[in-house]
């Protein structure tokens, strides 16, 4: 095969936990703390996405838009990206996924991160870790001098991923007969994605995906 892929998801299946809220609450305290008083909003803005009152892409706008600014000027807003990446490599990535983000690597695998996570603060994280491309949801204004918030295009979830993948792939002018992917993911949600690939591992799995990984022969990874 031409091209080797290794494609990970982020939150949960490199991390330990979510990195969205932490983003929030991290750039929120650092910036305007006063916001912070607005975290029971947040709270309330889940409970209408799981009633289906909001999408997930609307959610992850409004929360932006309580926690660090509709409008925010970048080369203010960017040294707390940055710390932001610090603290989640430091306390928040699994010693698991490092070791087999470094097997990939050793095979000759291309480390790819593809996270429903925006990319704002993806790529600092990315590239501590040393992938060498990252797949996520955008900002509209994503090379301007101020970050929106608002989404460009897709949320970078589910179907919407792997759509997201196969445009990267184009992009990158590699054909998915030469090419050998293997795919890591602890969510139902990555199905799709996991479908895709060559040699599929559900990582922490969720019950869900646990399940769909025994009933299909994907192997199991449990990483620490």
């Amino acid at each position: 095969m031409t091209h080797r892929l290794a494609i990970y998801d982020m939150d949960r299946t490199v991390t330990f936990s979510g990195t969205y809220t932490g983003f929030l609450i991290h750039v929120a305290r650092a910036m305007a703390p006063w916001r912070l008083v607005l975290l029971p909003c947040v709270i309330l803005l889940m409970l209408a996405y799981v009633l289906k009152l909001i999408t997930r892409q609307r959610l992850k706008e409004l929360n932006q838009t309580l926690m660090v600014g509709y409008n925010v000027e970048r080369a203010r807003l960017m040294p707390h990206v940055e710390s932001y990446a610090d603290k989640v490599i430091a306390t928040n990535v699994r010693r698991g996924a490092l070791a087999q983000i470094a097997q990939d690597r050793a095979d000759g695998y291309r480390l790819v991160l593809a996270t429903a996570s925006y990319r704002l603060y993806v790529e600092p994280i990315a590239r501590r870790l040393g992938f060498d491309a990252v797949i996520a949801t955008d900002h509209l204004s994503q090379d301007l001098r101020y970050v929106r918030a608002k989404i460009a295009g897709e949320n970078c979830y589910d179907t919407g991923k792997l759509r997201m993948i196969k445009a990267w792939m184009a992009a990158q002018a590699i054909d998915r007969g030469q090419a050998h992917i293997r795919a890591y993911s602890d969510h139902v949600s990555d199905a799709p994605m996991l479908e895709y690939a060559d040699l599929p591992f559900a990582a922490n799995p969720h019950r869900r995906l646990a399940l769909l990984a025994a009933a299909r022969g994907w192997p199991r990874v449990d990483w620490e």
